[in-house]
């Protein structure tokens, strides 16, 4: 290839990536404004949220529409096909990631119209804040290529399984004890469940990043909290 064309492939190359990223951050900002929308039982925040969330929907669209054109034309091998295949991969749990913080602002404000549920509410945000953080972390490691940093949230899985099953177990002490609180009890257990989902996402995209770098698939077995005894986090592959 000419060198035109060389610096025209990876131009195309950078911008797939950088789509990616700005996928990134609006999703890193669903979750968190979902989270606070919830906190501070903002109707406002809680509504641009939902409005907000078909940019990400276009934007996935838009990334999976670039690399199967790259792919078609320029027809990548080796860590360039890696890194057009894992755009599309990212976009598909950056995409779902929006999806489930639209459906935490939604059940938001149905919460708003009735009383407060200060200590539930806080707890939903402890595990906010903890999704978020991991959210960003692998998001950070993406942009810096950073498998140390992705492998790190990978293996805190477990924490926020623990969250989402203390959770649980308060929710339904809750609904034990007062019948009228099962409605809103309800609404926090399917917000708790989202964030376990986006927990889950911020997992996959940190093997995509593994796989993305070091051209391996991430083979360890996914960390789950055991409420008996810790266990010991397993290693992941070598890079070769």
């Amino acid at each position: 290839m000419t060198q035109h064309t060389v610096k025209a492939y990876g131009d195309e190359l950078d911008q797939l990536t950088a789509e990616v990223a700005r996928m990134g951050g609006l999703a890193e900002a669903q979750v968190a404004d979902a989270i606070e929308s919830v906190a501070r039982r903002d109707v406002a925040l809680g509504r641009a949220v939902i409005e907000r969330d078909h940019k990400l929907d276009a934007l996935h669209r838009e990334i999976e529409k670039k690399a199967i054109r790259l792919i078609a034309l320029r027809q990548p091998v080796a860590s360039d096909l890696r890194r057009t295949l894992s755009a599309m991969k990212l976009a598909t749990d950056l995409e779902r990631t929006g999806d489930l913080g639209k459906n935490i602002a939604k059940r938001g404000l149905v919460l708003a119209e009735g009383q407060p549920m200060q200590p539930l509410t806080r707890s939903i945000e402890r595990m906010g804040k903890l999704v978020s953080m991991r959210l960003r972390d692998v998001l950070d490691a993406y942009a810096a290529s950073e498998i140390d940093r992705a492998v790190a949230v990978w293996n805190t899985d477990d924490e926020v399984d623990e969250h989402y099953n203390s959770l649980f177990r308060e929710l339904l002490t809750y609904m034990m004890g007062d019948p009228r609180t099962i409605s809103a009890c309800t609404h926090l257990l399917f917000m708790a469940k989202n964030l376990e989902r986006i927990g889950d996402h911020a997992t996959n995209i940190a093997e995509t990043i593994y796989y993305e770098v070091t051209g391996q698939e991430f083979t360890g077995e996914r960390p789950r909290w055991n409420p008996d005894a810790a266990e010991e986090s397993p290693e992941p592959p070598t890079p070769a």
